[in-house]
């Protein structure tokens, strides 16, 4: 999901500064910059490639990626309207960045526990 968000937002970003505090529009509601894009697709990649090496590889990673997320979807409230959003966070971002560390979080705590369930079967 996060390797189509990537690509969908660099074909809607043309206008925005690398990293400008104001981006473009994503599906009319999430605003992004080059930067915020490439930060959708180092995440992207780094979840497939977990998730394709192995139940701890991924597990760790949804872990640091749903704590990032946590961490971004709280500050983003903060930094929205100042110089330090330099992602073009707007606060539907921070909503969803919220539920992404929710998702991501409980996949992390859950994957010892399916693993564990298909070593048994």
């Amino acid at each position: 999901m996060y390797l189509l968000v990537a690509i969908l937002g660099f074909l809607v970003t043309g206008g925005a500064g690398f990293a400008s505090t104001d981006g473009t529009l994503l599906l009319g509601i999430f605003e992004v910059n080059w930067l915020h894009d490439i930060v959708h697709l180092l995440i992207g990649a780094a979840l497939l490639i977990a998730g394709l090496s192995s139940v701890s590889a991924a597990k760790s990673v949804n872990g640091v990626v749903g704590a990032v997320y946590l961490l971004v979807g709280i500050l983003g409230f903060f930094i929205e309207n100042t110089a330090a959003n330099i992602l073009a966070l707007n606060t539907p971002d921070h909503f969803l960045h919220l539920v992404s560390a929710i998702i991501l979080l409980g996949v992390a705590i859950g994957a010892d526990k399916s693993a564990a369930r298909a070593r048994v079967a």
